[in-house]
């Protein structure tokens, strides 16, 4: 087959559409940086198909997220919904990623503070966190919750050698 072809045909396959939105107005984000940020991460788990949306939100939304939907009381740091037809589990590769991650800034911002690091990081930990949620990992007891904790950490030194997580504070405000 030639080159062109195989470029073509691949990638068919790995159609990505990542969408970043904004609701939250305590810190400015760079959404095409974040934007490049999960595609990588959604390159190297070699995602066929994502149609992902990340949500920048507030302490008040994700609480009425929490509380209407997983019937939680109070906030959170992250809320993930999938819309795939099946979760599949991680050992199986996904052909598609589908589903909408909403990120509470206020909470990036106060978790950093406790464990001494950037709100941006903690804003990737968030997002990565979403994926593997839409990847099929879970965190409802302990032992999963450790597996997962595993690959959230794994992927965070991988993205954080390739970008300066701090740079997301720059440029362009997210819509």
């Amino acid at each position: 087959m030639p080159a062109a072809t195989q470029r073509r045909n691949a990638s068919t396959l790995r159609r990505q559409h990542i969408t970043i939105t904004n609701r939250q107005r305590i810190r400015t984000v760079d959404s095409y940086f974040l934007r490049r940020i999960i595609k990588t991460l959604i390159d190297e788990l070699q995602i066929g198909q994502a149609d992902l949306a990340i949500h920048l939100v507030t302490t008040a939304e994700i609480t009425r997220l929490n509380e209407t939907f997983l019937h939680h009381a109070g906030s959170t740091d992250v809320i993930t919904f999938d819309y795939s037809d099946s979760a599949l589990p991680y050992a199986q590769p996904a052909t598609l990623l589908h589903g909408e991650i909403f990120v509470c800034v206020e909470e990036a911002i106060t978790q950093a503070r406790r464990f001494h690091t950037t709100w941006q990081t903690e804003l990737v930990r968030y997002a990565i966190h979403g994926t593997l949620h839409l990847l099929g990992f879970d965190d409802s007891n302990p032992a999963a919750r450790r597996k997962m904790k595993r690959a959230e950490d794994r992927w965070l030194r991988i993205l954080s050698l390739r970008f300066l997580l701090t740079r997301l504070a720059r440029g362009r405000v997210a819509r």
